[in-house]
């Protein structure tokens, strides 16, 4: 709050504006107040040189893992994927309509279907891959093409060396530990970071297909002897009625309602989590709390992977590898294996997986009985 003083001059209510005493005094004494303020001049610009220094070299300073467009090598910053997508300029304007589309559906099934909202750690994050050369965080769903998807990202981030063709991958490489950094291995603040600028996309694939495939690939297949092991084991042991010795020790003849059994029995996650390879992709990928921005489909796998090939500015470098259709699981497929499930525990399975049908927008099975 201001006062006028007798002079006109506006100062605070309740202090004394002083005229300057300096004309009164000496020349000695003048120079011997001036000191001070000199001293103060000088140690403001010796600061200042100080501070433009540390930033000098901090500009200059190169970090072991840059973010895409944060480069000071001389080359020219290029648009980030996620700039290609939303800025209006896509490369195909129907694909980008059904995407768009696709998130929209997915945002809609979280408002509806997520009670709590819930910070993201890093334990969340142990799925997303992170490509940081070209500004990509992909989170991998086991059983929709994530190999193949793995193998496209080593050559993109140069962990293939000179390798050039996915395909000359081998597939055990792709899922070797230590390959590929995953988000979780990152800094709070670098994962906001990416989480912000870098252009997320997931895989998904209809439910009960993808369980299935899951079944067949480890209990039907003799060389997957650790998960007969592991989990074929236990599965004989709780819902087998007689098991035979041989079944108890091998656990590599479980049936399909067997495995059903044992996904639905509520002591099979109270005792851990579930496999990857059987885990919801809520679950892994957390879509509610992880903002997607393309979510590629299993059934339209080629089309989508080269649109997230062609937004990242890619698709002359690499392409994705055709999936082979004669071992696919099916639609049709999947109805062969649910047909001897009872109505009760088709139900119980859908309402364990239920979440994966709503926020990707698959439809209850036609095969299913309980409905």
């Amino acid at each position: 709050m201001y006062r006028k003083s007798r002079g006109g001059r506006g100062q605070r209510a309740g202090s004394v504006l002083l005229s300057d005493p300096a004309p009164l005094l000496g020349p000695l004494q003048r120079l011997r107040m001036r000191k001070p303020r000199v001293t103060r001049m000088v140690f403001a610009l010796c600061l200042g040189c100080f501070l433009m220094v540390i930033l000098y070299f901090n500009s200059s300073l190169k970090p072991a893992s840059e973010p895409l467009g944060e480069r000071s090598s001389g080359q020219k910053s290029r648009r980030s994927p996620l700039q290609t997508l939303y800025d209006g300029d896509q490369v195909e304007s129907a694909v980008q309509a059904i995407h768009q589309g696709r998130r929209e559906v997915l945002e809609e099934a979280c408002r509806s279907y997520t009670r709590k909202r819930r910070v993201l750690i890093p334990e969340d994050l142990k799925h997303v891959i992170v490509d940081d050369q070209h500004g990509l965080l992909y989170c991998y769903v086991p059983k929709v093409a994530c190999t193949n998807w793995k193998r496209v990202l080593m050559v993109l981030t140069g962990v293939a060396g000179s390798l050039r063709d996915p395909l000359a991958i081998p597939a055990n490489e792709a899922h070797v530990p230590g390959n590929l950094r995953t988000l979780s291995e990152y800094s709070t603040s670098q994962i906001n970071q990416r989480l912000r600028s870098y252009l997320k996309f997931v895989f998904v694939r209809e439910p009960f297909e993808r369980l299935v495939s899951a079944y067949r690939n480890k209990f039907t297949r003799s060389y997957n002897t650790a998960f007969h092991k592991r989990y074929g084991t236990k599965i004989v042991r709780r819902h087998r009625p007689d098991p035979q010795p041989e079944a108890l020790e091998r656990g590599n003849d479980v049936s399909f309602e067997e495995f059903v059994y044992y996904l639905v029995d509520p002591a099979t996650q109270r005792e851990e989590p579930f496999n990857e390879h059987w885990e919801r992709v809520h679950s892994l990928c957390h879509p509610c709390l992880i903002h997607y921005d393309v979510v590629g489909k299993y059934e339209t796998l080629e089309q989508d992977s080269r649109y997230v090939l062609q937004l990242a500015g890619v698709e002359d470098q690499v392409s994705f590898p055709a999936s082979s259709k004669s071992t696919r699981t099916t639609g049709d497929m999947a109805a062969q294996f649910f047909h001897n499930i009872s109505p009760f525990y088709q139900k119980k399975l859908y309402n364990l997986y239920r979440m994966d049908f709503l926020l990707f927008n698959y439809s209850i099975p036609a095969y299913l009985k309980f409905r």
